[in-house]
């Protein structure tokens, strides 16, 4: 789970660093605003990436989905690229229990098969 939702993380935030210059340009947000909002979320995405060995961090990334979706009050495209990344992420954190109960059950039949 953690890689798929790592692998979430890190393409959003090349999408996220791109709105920096979007903001700038088309919704003449001025420079330090767009940096902060840009570039600071999507450095906070890659960090978080890159801790979701922690537990904490995962509700990090759920702030980061939030975040994404906030900018498109400021650029309107990003309700929807926002929207995608936070499907994508829900997705990551569902299929990946899915994945480690499956685990944990073939686990757990090998260990009592092995056993015998």
């Amino acid at each position: 789970m953690r890689a798929v939702c790592a692998a979430v993380l890190c393409l959003e935030a090349i999408v996220l660093g791109l709105t920096a210059p979007v903001m700038i340009a088309v919704a003449e947000v001025r420079l330090w605003p767009a940096l902060v909002g840009g570039v600071g979320l999507a450095l906070v995405a890659l960090f978080t990436a890159g801790l979701l060995r922690h537990s904490w961090a995962y509700l990090v990334g759920h702030l980061v989905q939030a975040g994404a979706l906030a900018l498109g009050f400021v650029v309107p495209v990003m309700f929807a690229l926002g929207a995608i990344f936070t499907a994508l992420w829900v997705a990551a954190l569902v299929l990946g229990h899915r994945v480690e109960a499956v685990k944990a059950t073939r686990g757990g039949a090998a260990g009592a098969a092995s056993a015998r």
